[in-house]
């Protein structure tokens, strides 16, 4: 049976669209007091809004995790506000997609400082006040989400890059559970395929054209469904730990 997270403190990076969102949001209906941290202020009190009207507490942090100042900020502002800190949801990111042949490398270094140096960032500042939390907090747990892509498992052709810090996510994941597990913090990687978010949009428009080739007439997630899977996680009892869960659309083969 599910357990709810009343008590326990969340912190959602990459929160004000797609999976952040959602994720805060399913996190904060299950008890969580939530701290939301992205660089879009408006879309932050929007989404606190929403928390706050369902009876929620809420925190909103205007950060660029690229920054590891940013980063361990954010961190050291939930603890002061809550006085704690039970689960990590690491989701910010970005995908710039294209051949390695004559890309532009600026792309390359945005995509290693959001989805790698921007989650170890995160990661490192958390860790002392999630190793408390698990054996003082209220479930005697806790959790670290990291938030991959299916591109962690399997390379293909225009992802370079991109797969380069996913896989890294996941090899970087693997090896921190194996090191906290044992004090009861639970360290999961969830890989989710084709997502309807905002990631798409991000790439250049030739690269965008060719997406939409790709997954034409393809039923693609929702972020709410990822958040599904990241609150499935977070709630299971102290004894289960989920390490890993990749989610793709029925229709997607690879």
């Amino acid at each position: 049976m599910p357990e709810r997270l009343d008590g326990t403190v969340a912190l959602v990076t990459g929160a004000s669209s797609g999976i952040g969102e959602g994720a805060a949001l399913a996190l904060a209906e299950q008890g969580a007091t939530v701290a939301l941290a992205a660089r879009r202020a408006e879309r932050l009190e929007a989404l606190a809004s929403k928390i706050r009207e369902g009876g929620g507490s809420v925190l909103t942090l205007t950060v660029d995790v690229t920054e590891e100042e940013q980063a361990r900020e954010a961190v050291k502002r939930t603890v002061a506000e809550f006085g704690r800190l039970d689960t990590l949801v690491n989701n910010a990111g970005v995908m710039l997609l294209g051949p390695v042949v004559d890309a532009p490398v600026r792309e390359w270094e945005r995509m290693v400082q959001v989805n790698l140096l921007g989650l170890l960032y995160c990661a490192h500042a958390a860790l002392p006040h999630l190793l408390s939390a698990a054996e003082d907090g209220p479930r005697r747990v806790a959790d670290m989400v990291n938030v991959s892509s299916v591109a962690g498992r399997r390379a293909r052709r225009g992802f370079g890059v991109y797969n380069a810090t996913k896989h890294a996510v996941g090899a970087f994941s693997e090896s921190l559970r194996q090191e906290v597990t044992g004090r009861h913090v639970r360290v999961s990687l969830v890989e989710p395929g084709a997502v309807e978010t905002e990631l798409f949009g991000h790439n250049r428009p030739e690269i965008q054209d060719l997406l939409s080739e790709r997954y034409v007439g393809m039923e693609r997630l929702q972020a709410g469904d990822i958040a599904d899977a990241i609150t499935y996680i977070v709630t299971r009892p102290r004894h289960v730990a989920i390490n890993e869960m990749l989610i793709r659309p029925t229709e997607q083969e690879a």
